[in-house]
């Protein structure tokens, strides 16, 4: 039954300060009530994280991929007035998508949404997505972006496919780094830099609720009593120990200039996971709770100038709860509350775990004494993988993104009827040609643009030499013409 597999969520309805931590039965699982061994998403089994990033100018994006080995059940609920997001209708419990392979928290805003093209790739060359065709797949990665166009310097400097690839290949079910990595390097808000954080809670009987989110707010994660962040009285145990409330004299300074110069283009955005089997309207019920959680971190919240988003996971297996029976309704209630509280930790973890760069501040730089006893912060900077992406690497991706050629169109003259002339050698570090199934030669040179093949190249001499001849015949007749007549 359903209820004898939650039997120890009752102890956890309600993840908050002054709650009793109870032992869980005898297994590799904490308390419950604690935290996950990660204190991260990836502690919902069945969830992996891969993240890229630059932070070299005048880049400064990056993407962050939620990955699901085994297509899961998952919703959305959309609050802020200024979204960036794909393929969210396919959530609505309405319609008939069965599941998601991965989801992408990005940057780069609505460019950014065509680094799901490379996710897509890389889960189809793996085989996964829904069956279509002859052997075909049809992954699902919804998506969404923060606002960070030109916060390196210039505003076509953006994610694209490679960088989906490349997030994807970089997934493991580890640490997850936080603070400005992923699609949370160009984050700020509240006039400070925001990031990547991420949070998890054990419910008891091997049941976790996990967060990932992206801050990138309107609004500001601080209280302006007393600079102290609203997310951290939402904090398990010593998740935040050493954190101290700022002193007098450093709470609010002058408005920075990165601060005032803020464009009202913003976003929040987040993933909450469970391995609690869920039907789809129960998960649609989840991502709507967790918007309590960001409620709770940062005030203002889901302004019109946010596109504040939270997508909701469930990668458990077995018969799902559901929100119209009521002999779930307790269960149900203990994983909502569960995934708000820990988004609401996982803000305060981003903002805490940025660091300052270029003529945005960090809270941590702002404030330095709230963060001074808090010696967990460099293990949340540097545990888990978020490479960068080089040259080297987009290289690498652009190639394995490489489509099938475009043929002919029918019935073209593509040379089938004519004998081929034998490929002459191109010039040492000159000229390269590269011939495809269709004839269309494609050439590069040292300048690094298209260059003319050879072929081409002796017809236009041979019309130019035949073009000056007839030309000076036409002139020497004019010479011999009879005076008063044309020639």
């Amino acid at each position: 039954m359903k209820s004898s597999r939650f039997a120890a969520l009752a102890a956890a309805a309600l993840v908050c300060p002054g709650l009793v931590l109870v032992a869980s039965p005898a297994s590799a699982n904490p308390a419950a009530g604690a935290t996950g061994a990660h204190n991260a998403i990836t502690d919902v089994p069945g969830i992996q994280v891969g993240q890229v990033q630059s932070d070299t100018a005048p880049y400064l994006t990056g993407t962050s991929v939620v990955y699901m080995p085994q297509m899961s059940v998952a919703s959305v609920d959309q609050r802020g007035g200024a979204p960036a997001t794909k393929e969210t209708d396919l959530l609505s419990p309405l319609n008939s998508n069965p599941g998601v392979n991965a989801i992408q928290l990005g940057g780069s805003s609505m460019y950014g949404l065509s680094a799901t093209n490379g996710i897509i790739r890389w889960l189809e060359d793996r085989g996964e997505g829904v069956r279509v065709g002859a052997g075909g797949v049809a992954p699902i990665v919804p998506a969404a972006d923060i606002f960070d166009l030109g916060r390196g310097g210039d505003p076509k400097a953006r994610t694209s496919a490679e960088w989906g690839y490349l997030a994807a290949q970089a997934t493991s079910d580890g640490p997850v780094r936080q603070g400005g990595v992923g699609g949370g390097t160009g984050a700020r808000g509240g006039g400070m830099r925001g990031g990547v954080g991420t949070a998890s809670v054990h419910l008891g009987d091997g049941i976790y609720v996990g967060a990932m989110v992206i801050v990138n707010p309107a609004g500001s994660p601080v209280d302006p009593a007393d600079c102290t962040l609203y997310g951290v009285k939402y904090g398990i145990g010593d998740e935040f120990a050493g954190y101290k409330a700022p002193k007098k004299k450093e709470c609010n300074p002058p408005t920075p200039p990165a601060a005032a110069a803020e464009q009202p283009a913003n976003t929040t955005i987040a993933v909450v996971a469970t391995n609690a089997p869920l039907e789809k309207a129960a998960a649609q019920r989840m991502s709507g709770n967790a918007h309590d959680g960001m409620a709770r971190a940062i005030s203002p919240i889901h302004t019109l100038g946010d596109g504040d988003t939270v997508f909701a996971v469930s990668t458990g297996k077995g018969e799902a709860l559901q929100i119209n029976d009521p002999a779930d309704t307790r269960q149900l209630n203990a994983i909502f509350n569960a995934g708000a509280s820990t988004l609401a930790r996982a803000i305060a973890k981003a903002v805490l775990s940025s660091e300052s760069i270029g003529n945005t501040t960090s809270y941590c730089d702002r404030y330095p004494s709230a963060c001074k006893g808090m010696k967990q912060l460099k293990q949340w900077r540097t545990q888990g993988n978020a490479p960068d992406v080089t040259p080297q690497t987009f290289a690498q991706a652009s190639q394995a993104l490489a489509q099938t050629p475009v043929p002919a169109p029918a019935g073209a003259d593509n040379g089938k009827d004519k004998p081929k002339p034998k490929p002459k050698a191109a010039p040492a570090g000159n000229t390269t040609e590269q011939e495809s199934q269709n004839g269309m030669v494609l050439a590069s040179g040292n300048t690094g643009g298209p260059t003319l093949s050879t072929g081409v190249t002796t017809g236009l001499l041979a019309a130019g030499i035949l073009a000056v001849g007839l030309l000076g015949m036409h002139l020497r007749g004019r010479r011999r013409a009879p005076s008063g007549r044309l020639s």
